[in-house]
């Protein structure tokens, strides 16, 4: 399994809107093959700070999904995200180990 935290920081008081994309991308990815988990998530005390949990089945998954990138809408849903940023995403890469919901991995 492939997992992830990434931090997006909008710049100041564009926290909702990017969010709001966020939960876009989240619902287009409903059924992809190999996604087991996509949740948007804010910082409790920083309202313009949006983190993204991702859970794939392996790699492949993962590469797989990005091509929805390449075509015309992705493009575009990219270039809204990235003009809201106040800086480039922060990516955590993470070894899931497993519990509640995950098989154990270990």
């Amino acid at each position: 399994m492939v997992g992830r935290y990434v931090k997006f920081s909008a710049r100041a008081g564009h926290g909702d809107v990017l969010a709001d994309l966020m939960l876009d991308v989240a619902r287009s990815l409903r059924g992809t093959d190999g996604c087991e988990l996509y949740a948007i998530n804010r910082a409790a005390e920083e309202s313009d700070v949006v983190w993204v949990t991702e859970l794939w089945r392996d790699q492949e998954a993962v590469e797989a999904s990005l091509a929805v990138l390449q075509t015309e809408a992705g493009t575009t849903r990219l270039g809204e995200v990235m003009a809201l940023l106040d800086g480039p995403p922060e990516r955590i890469d993470l070894q899931p180990l497993g519990g509640v919901g995950l098989p154990d991995v270990r």
